[in-house]
């Protein structure tokens, strides 16, 4: 039987709770982690990562770094930015459970997501991605890996790229130790081959990056928003999590996700609709109104590029 520490039940059900911000310090120095990993409900813990951009002083852990203990095994969800970072983690759960880890799944292709994989496939453990998230890393393997080397220097050491071993097209199930682990591609979202983690039991979802909540959400080159939200109201409602693991930002519930996702992603697309009716340009979609947004961590770094991204999509929609 595994054992675990007292429960931390550490769910931010409201706006109202404390949020993380970019301008907190590392939380936990002793460790490569930026903050100690929380036990969400029971058996499920989660390393918060900063909502900020990746630099030397979080080691680019800023993305969730999760795991799930059962009695036969624990599941690791993302490889982590660095083979430091991954080894970090690992410490964490050793500290947590005598049980090995089997399995560790990566929630797309971004190098926060990936590049750890390296320090998990030395240690003889599986990994799993959902094969457009493969295809996206591998495509640009070197070039994520050389930004990691730049803004993480010496703590890059170690880190080589390895791609999954296992790969998986609409859902993988696996059952450990009575859990039930649905590892779920719901659809289009906010990067190629976005994998969600469902415990149907628990009525938990890790979902990845098609969830985000104190912190704005990238809208990358080349994404689909309609489809992002068509994929939200498909398949991520009729779900209706209990509560929420997102990629970015506390563990929280559906309601607070949907606020600074579904929302957010719903009013920008109206704001620049109206633009584009008006005979507006891009120079001009940057300066839409978003100030509704201003209080989320990230705001000055992706606000107007997100606005020039969408209007880029509805000019031809």
């Amino acid at each position: 039987m595994f054992r675990v520490t007292g429960y931390v039940v550490a769910i931010a059900m409201s706006a109202g709770m404390v949020a993380a911000s970019e301008d907190i310090a590392d939380q936990y120095p002793q460790s490569e982690l930026y903050s100690k990993p929380v036990e969400v409900i029971p058996h499920v813990f989660s390393a918060i990562g900063a909502t900020a951009p990746p630099t030397y002083e979080n080691s680019g852990h800023n993305n969730n770094l999760s795991f799930i203990v059962t009695d036969e095994g624990v599941v690791v969800v993302n490889g982590g930015a660095s083979a430091r970072l991954a080894a970090a983690l690992h410490e964490e759960i050793k500290a947590v459970t005598d049980q090995p880890v089997v399995l560790v799944i990566n929630e797309n292709g971004q190098g926060h997501a990936m590049l750890g994989n390296s320090y998990w496939m030395d240690q003889g453990v599986d990994i799993l991605a959902h094969v457009d998230a493969i295809e996206a890393f591998t495509s640009e393997a070197d070039f994520i890996l050389q930004g990691m080397e730049r803004y993480n220097r010496d703590k890059a050491e170690g880190t080589r790229t390895v791609t999954p071993n296992l790969s998986f097209e609409d859902e993988h199930k696996l059952t450990l130790g009575g859990v039930e682990i649905h590892v779920m591609h719901m659809g289009p979202a906010h990067d190629p081959g976005d994998t969600q983690v469902w415990l149907p039991q628990w009525g938990l979802l890790i979902a990845g990056d098609i969830a985000f909540h104190e912190r704005m959400l990238p809208i990358f080159e080349g994404i689909c928003t309609s489809c992002w939200l068509e994929t939200w109201e498909t398949k991520m409602e009729p779900l209706a999590p209990t509560y929420v693991i997102p990629g970015h930002g506390h563990p929280t519930n559906l309601a607070q996700v949907r606020r600074y996702t579904y929302d957010y992603l719903s009013d920008l697309r109206e704001k620049i609709g109206v633009h584009i009716d008006d005979g507006g340009d891009l120079a001009g979609a940057y300066y839409v109104d978003q100030e509704r947004w201003r209080n989320l961590d990230t705001f000055e770094e992706l606000a107007t590029k997100n606005a020039g991204r969408v209007f880029e999509e509805m000019e031809w929609e």
